[in-house]
């Protein structure tokens, strides 16, 4: 029978480099490199690949990886220590505060993008 369920999700971005900059040291993930090809390597098992289009890159529109956390306020304010740059959603339904933090209802959130333009984010856990 035929099994479907290792199923996995990948990206693309405009500079592999820059990504693997980002996801591993800036994000301190575990990120291996084959082929140009980046693999995201998540607890639990579970991969993401993160492949490049060059100049026909378009960035999601949507968040592509979610981050859960304990304490997003706090999760907010070390990635802005590590130099990520968070998104402010002003005049929009999702609206975030000074503290870069969507508080309008749900779970915390924050949302930033990595250096190719898709939209990332740090939610409660």
């Amino acid at each position: 029978m035929l099994d479907l369920s290792n199923a996995f999700s990948g990206f693309s971005v405009d500079d592999i480099p820059a990504a693997q900059r980002f996801y591993g040291d800036v994000l301190g993930l575990d990120v291996t490199e084959s082929n140009d090809i980046l693999t995201l390597h998540l607890a639990g098992g579970r991969d993401v690949i993160v492949y490049p289009k060059g100049e026909a890159h378009t960035p999601a529109s949507f968040t592509i990886l979610n981050f859960p956390v304990t304490d997003v306020p706090a999760a907010v304010a070390e990635l802005r220590s590590r130099g990520v740059e968070f998104e402010r959603y002003e005049g929009t339904p999702v609206q975030t505060d000074d503290d870069f933090v969507f508080r309008g209802g749900g779970p915390l959130i924050a949302w930033f993008t990595d250096p190719a333009g898709n939209v990332l984010s740090v939610i409660d856990a």
